[in-house]
């Protein structure tokens, strides 16, 4: 009976670091495609995905990491994850450009370590 929590959870940590993989990719193909060819920018740089990208990441990270701190008491992957989860927010306020993609590219990094470190903690 206790399978499904660990399993669901298990998912959630999983479809956390793809998300985070391709938030990364996201933002070094903005950067490589508007520098080099100067197109794209009203859709990769659109203020909506990246609030949309930090609410899904707040909600996937809350419940994934949070359930997992809740069950295996430790603290690491929270504090981790939640750093990173700081780091994207404040991407949201830095100007279009590098600064935001260096927060943002920080901030995923480390939601992803924290979800990986969940998914290992919780083995």
């Amino acid at each position: 009976m206790n399978q499904p929590i660990p399993s669901f959870r298990s998912r959630l940590d999983r479809a956390g670091i793809f998300l985070s993989g391709l938030c990364l990719i996201h933002c070094l193909a903005s950067i490589a495609v508007i520098s080099a060819l100067g197109i794209g920018g009203q859709w990769f740089l659109s203020p909506a995905i990246h609030r949309w990208g930090l609410a899904i990441a707040c909600v996937i990270a809350g419940v994934a990491i949070g359930w997992g701190a809740i069950r295996h008491r430790r603290r690491a992957p929270f504090v981790i994850a939640m750093t990173g989860l700081t780091f994207m927010g404040g991407a949201l306020a830095a100007p279009h450009g590098v600064e935001e993609a260096v927060l943002t590219i920080i901030g995923v990094a480390l939601v992803s370590v924290g979800h990986i470190l969940n998914l290992r903690h919780s083995h």
